[in-house]
């Protein structure tokens, strides 16, 4: 299914390679799990597979690889589409149509299958993957965890042999994930190849036949299903990877406020929601909050599964979200959309929407009122990016570019703080930077964090935000 041999990589403009002296046989039917630190060449290994290096992504490519019987040089990309499918990082860097249901069906038009078995194809992934509320939406409303679970939805219609992911659980609630390791059995059972780079790991447990670490752009290491899943989360966390344990999961519970630690001593001061509510036109609303007290200088993880309006809530914080109504009141002060944008400051969960400048280092100061290289050098080695400090933000990684976006957030003088799943594409070693920084940053802020991520919660945040689906009225 998948032979290379001795394969190395060096992107344009890169001091070093990406990928050194690869060598990885992947044989039909398997399901190969790809992990390792972020900037180690996981991605670089899937657009390996899918033919966008070298026809893409360009570079100085050595060595041979073989996806599906077809030289990854001399076989062009829209050739290997018919064979590979891929999920990226980000889905809606995929994604060709407005709506999810012609969304779904644009792969298989593309290969020119009669309407007739696109019909059928779609009507059998919807129902394997549970998808049916998704039908007919339009892409643009749906959230990250959904755009993904459509993504998935549509290169499984397309039935190809080899299917590539790349950090497909990053935005994904627990109930999602749970469904997708589902879908990944199904994919096995009807004999499909799976390679799947994850920094996500237990929700594999039961699937992954072989491990592949990566390091440095090298490939250190091999494991067995059983050999690596029965390492504790500590023999893990010193290879740079993710626990697969984490034992508090605040996902599940009834909507509403609540401090992660009961004894925590409350702020004197608090930012008063009052009648806080959004609607999309012509639909239920999405969010209705009045009355919620937030202490100053919390750290507030906002949870709850896929939909429920998390994102929506991030919006209407910041006051980007067209037709909300209501404020927020802190002592005297009341903040409505207009004030709100002055009062906060959002890293989105798409960072390539708000990457500017031509350098990172101008990146993490562009926020500032008073620009300070000293501060952001610091702020730069402490999230390991002084490296970086002169390559163009859209050159790094998606881990790295969503730690230069979170830099730039804390060199803001903004009093709020939100950042919307802030550790996607992270590994452990990051999300521990990461968390520190923010229980740093609560001496002078107020910080949400939309998450999934158990672990960044038990690490830095105060108090849990539970938001549910508004139910039909």
């Amino acid at each position: 299914m998948v032979k290379i041999e001795n394969l190395s990589f060096c992107y344009p403009n890169s001091e070093e390679a990406s990928l050194h002296g690869i060598d990885l046989e992947i044989r039909p039917g398997e399901c190969v799990l790809l992990c390792g630190e972020s900037g180690c060449g996981k991605t670089t290994v899937t657009r390996l597979l899918n033919g966008l290096i070298p026809h893409y992504y360009e570079g100085t490519l050595e060595g041979r690889a073989e996806v599906c019987g077809a030289d990854i040089r001399e076989t062009p990309p829209e050739q290997l589409s018919a064979k590979v499918g891929s999920v990226f990082q980000n889905p809606r860097s995929q994604f060709f149509c407005v709506d999810t249901t012609g969304e779904l069906a644009f792969g298989c038009e593309n290969m020119e299958l009669p309407e007739d078995e696109i019909r059928a194809r779609i009507a059998k992934t919807v129902r394997e993957m549970q998808i049916e509320a998704l039908l007919d939406r339009n892409i643009f409303n749906l959230s990250g965890g959904e755009k993904q679970k459509i993504a998935c939805a549509g290169i499984s219609a397309m039935q190809p042999e080899l299917l590539v992911l790349d950090e497909p659980t990053s935005n994904l609630d627990a109930d999602a994930i749970g469904m997708l390791a589902e879908i990944l059995k199904l994919w096995k059972q009807s004999g499909k190849t799976v390679v799947i780079a994850e920094h996500r790991l237990g929700w594999l447990s039961e699937t992954a036949d072989r491990i592949i670490l990566l390091q440095n752009g090298e490939i250190t290491a091999e494991y067995g299903n059983a050999e690596f899943f029965s390492k504790t989360d500590a023999e893990l966390n010193s290879l740079g990877l993710r626990g697969c344990r984490a034992e508090t999961d605040w996902l599940h519970g009834d909507a509403g406020f609540y401090p992660c630690d009961p004894a925590a001593p409350a702020s004197a001061e608090a930012y008063r929601f009052c009648d806080f509510r959004f609607a999309y036109q012509k639909h239920r609303p999405v969010l209705q909050l009045d009355g919620l007290e937030i202490p100053k200088h919390a750290v507030v993880a906002v949870v709850g599964h896929n939909g429920a309006g998390k994102t929506t809530f991030s919006r209407c914080l910041c006051g980007l979200q067209k037709h909300f109504k209501g404020s927020i009141r802190c002592g005297d002060a009341v903040y409505g959309s207009k004030q709100l944008r002055a009062l906060c400051y959002m890293v989105m969960q798409d960072v390539n929407h708000q990457l500017f400048t031509d350098s990172v280092l101008e990146e993490v100061m562009l926020g500032m009122h008073a620009p300070d290289e000293a501060a952001a050098l610091d702020i730069l080695a402490r999230m390991d990016l002084t490296a970086f400090r002169d390559r163009h933000p859209m050159s790094l990684s998606g881990g790295q570019k969503q730690r230069t976006a979170v830099c730039s957030a804390c060199l803001s003088d903004r009093e709020i703080l939100i950042f919307d799943e802030p550790t996607s594409g992270l590994d452990f070693r990051r999300m521990q930077e990461t968390a520190a920084l923010i229980r740093e940053l609560r001496k002078d802020k107020t910080i949400f964090i939309v998450t999934h991520d158990m672990e960044l919660i038990a690490k830095c945040c105060t108090h849990i935000l539970r938001l549910e689906r508004m139910p039909e009225a």
